[in-house]
């Protein structure tokens, strides 16, 4: 598995993110709370979705509602892209499942569900969430956790990842299923249907016996109840042929009082009927005599309207426009006679003008004028002034006129429209009554034709009513009774001879059964006795065999942590000699022969040392599962103990980017001296609590 590309979206100091990776040594360095380790957490989440604490607070950046990681990787020449999403639901966080996805190119294989994507990523990659944070992840301050710990400690926690703890489990548990075993042999022996077989034979040829019996009982039973059925059924079927007579009849009584009130009811419905029609006939009448009127007062509306001069036969729109062109005609008379009063008032101030001016010059010109001349203009302005005066007295008696006309003409209109209108509604109101009145004729000739059909009927219903006998009814009842009464009896002899014959089935199925699980019980024992034989050895082989592989799995655990340390010194003498004992506990081995401790060795020692044991701990465990080496390995702070004067930090990191056996390796550190041997650098710092990611140092 090789990562290629990690984008983050509010994870802690990240807000936005994108962390791209090689094959080889990868570093991510830079200060203090700068965002490094956040990409190895996301990394983690990523692929298995579940928190290292206790919750998903140390992910989710402060005051963001959601977050988003998404990692990109190769694994067999395939790409394969993963995005998992965290949200904020009131004081919790949890895993946005909408946001969990896993492709393979563009094909989508997994999504919405953790337990589908583990299991494509277990299929994949061959790592599960164990082995990832056991091995292949080492956190800050974790390096050495394996070879610091208790050496009973470190052999249950590395016998779980080997699977050898499973032999130890299985050895616990055949012990259980022994005692089980060798209990149920023993019950079973004692079982009472084992010890008493021959009797429970015996039992079963006596019930088989008395079986036989009553089965030939029970067929003549059957056939006298078979007969005892016939006449009942035949007795009965009499009797609900009378029976359905006597309800026809006592319905036909029913319907006789009925069909009698319906004759009431319909000779009182007639009478109100005729009421109803009569009352009918003199509305219509009515209404009839105020269309005559209407349509008088009409024809008088349209002779006014003639008499102003207006057309009484066109249609309304007609004579609207008529009334319009009065208004017209009226309006441009006013106007004619406004245009000769502003006339008239322009003449008598030039006559005035004239009159006060001590100098005599025309008014509109304002030419000089001669006495003579002054006179005769004068003169023509006061003739013109008095035709213009009658010209206004004319149009004005002809608008008074024209609006007597028009409003005679509008009042003969407006009557004539509304009575238009009413007419109109009254001739509706005469056709809807007609029409009513049709009907209710038709209705009473119906009603009548009914009655007659009701009186056929009532005739008819008496004559069946009289055609009944109550006596053969009695008669048939008691017949049914006696037929009952046998059958029942039959019956009951039948179904206690069946209860019986149930019994006695039940008896030899039971008998049939205890004998089989005897004889089942006895096999049983004799089975239990081999599988007791069979456990015991299987258990003493697990108990064997579980140290015979962790001495082979030490053996070629020493084996990978010495080529791990010979790879890190880069073909040199190896630094240190190393021996693994049976609880994975490594030791050096001195020039002198004798084995140092882990706790006697330096601190640079010791982490080179912690190094090289969990890089073969994960090429052993991951050969043992998935058949190839341990293809990546992320490190946390890998520099504890070491320092930059005595050049072990250097030596380290010299010693990583020279080791091969890893595909990828990606370390987070603040060592600048450790980050410059990596063949890919990526520089985190912060800018205003906000995480900047840029690249340093290759592609």
């Amino acid at each position: 598995m090789k990562i290629e590309v990690v984008q983050l979206e509010n994870i802690r100091s990240h807000v936005k993110s994108t962390v791209p990776f090689t094959r080889g040594f990868n570093c991510l360095v830079g200060g203090l709370g700068c965002g490094k380790s956040s990409v190895l957490y996301s990394i983690d989440f990523a692929l298995f979705g579940d928190p290292v604490g206790r919750s998903y607070e140390y992910l989710l950046r402060e005051g963001a509602d959601y977050a988003k990681v998404t990692v990109q990787f190769t694994q067999n020449g395939n790409t394969y892209l993963l995005t998992r999403g965290l949200r904020r639901r009131g004081r919790s966080i949890g895993q946005d499942f909408e946001v969990l996805k896993l492709f393979q190119g563009e094909s989508l294989i997994a999504s919405h569900k953790a337990e589908a994507v583990a299991e494509q990523l277990t299929a994949i990659t061959g790592f599960d969430r164990d082995l990832w944070r056991e091995i292949v992840w080492v956190r800050q301050e974790h390096l050495k956790e394996l070879i610091d710990a208790a050496p009973r400690e470190r052999q249950k926690r590395l016998d779980e990842l080997f699977g050898l703890s499973d032999y130890e489990a299985a050895w616990s548990n055949i012990a259980q299923y022994l005692r089980d075993y060798e209990t149920e042999k023993r019950l079973l022996e004692k079982d009472p249907d084992v010890t008493g077989k021959e009797k429970l034979g015996d039992e079963y040829n006596r019930v088989t016996e008395e079986y036989t019996l009553l089965e030939i009982e029970l067929q003549d039973t059957q056939e006298a109840l078979g007969f005892s059925k016939r006449v009942l059924e035949e007795a009965d079927a009499k009797l609900k042929r009378l029976e359905e007579k006597r309800l026809a009849v006592e319905e036909l009584k029913r319907r006789e009082a009925r069909i009698h009130e319906g004759i009431g009811n319909a000779q009182r419905n007639a009478q109100s009927l005729n009421r109803t029609i009569e009352g009918k006939r003199t509305v219509l009448e009515n209404l009839r005599q105020r269309r005559v009127s209407m349509e008088t007062q009409m024809e008088t509306c349209k002779r006014r309207l003639q008499d102003t001069g207006m057309p009484s036969d066109q249609p309304a729109e007609v004579l609207r426009s008529v009334l319009q062109d009065f208004d017209n005609h009226i309006s441009s008379l006013k106007g004619e006679r406004e245009a000769t009063f502003r006339s008239l008032q322009t003449d008598l101030k030039r006559v005035a003008q004239l009159n006060t001016e001590k100098e005599n010059h025309c008014p509109v010109c304002l030419q000089p004028l001669n006495g003579e001349y002054k006179s005769a203009m004068l003169q023509r302005i006061h003739a013109e002034n008095g035709e213009r005066q009658t010209l206004m007295k004319q149009l004005q008696e002809e608008i008074d006129k024209l609006q007597r006309t028009k409003l005679a003409a509008n009042e003969a209109f407006t009557s004539l429209q509304t009575l238009a209108s009413r007419l109109e509604d009254l001739k509706l109101t005469v056709g809807g009554e007609e029409k009513n009145l049709a009907e209710l004729l038709t209705e009473q000739n119906q009603r009548q034709d009914a009655d007659k059909d009701l009186q056929a009927q009532l005739d008819s219903v008496r004559f069946e009513i009289a055609r009944f006998d109550l006596s053969d009814l009695e008669a048939a009842r008691t017949q049914r009774e006696k037929a009952f009464r046998q059958y029942y009896a039959t019956e009951a002899d039948v179904r206690t001879k069946e209860n019986r014959r149930g019994d006695l089935l039940r008896s030899l199925d039971l008998l049939k059964d205890r004998i089989d699980g005897a004889q089942q019980k006895v096999e049983r024992v004799e089975k239990i006795g081999k599988t007791v034989q069979v456990l015991g050895a299987i258990r003493d082989a697990y108990r064997s065999i579980q140290p015979k592989l962790r001495s082979e799995f030490v053996k070629v655990l020493r084996n990978f942590v010495q080529q791990v340390l010979d790879g890190l010194v880069g073909g040199e003498a190896p630094m240190l000699n190393v021996v693994v004992d049976d609880t994975y506990t490594p030791y050096v081995k001195s020039d002198s022969g004798a084995n140092r401790e882990v706790a006697n060795l330096s601190g640079g020692e010791r982490t080179l040392l912690a190094f090289a044991y969990r890089l073969g701990l994960g090429q052993l465990i991951m050969q043992s599962r998935t058949g190839h080496g341990l293809g990546m390995l992320l490190l946390d702070e890998p520099t504890e103990n070491l320092g930059t004067e005595d050049g072990s930090i250097t030596r380290l990191a010299e010693a990583i980017s020279r080791f091969k056996a890893i595909e990828q390796i990606i370390a987070v550190t603040h060592s600048e001296d450790f980050a410059e041997k990596a063949g890919h650098v990526i520089v985190l710092e912060k800018d205003a609590g906000v995480s900047k990611v840029s690249i340093a140092k290759g592609e």
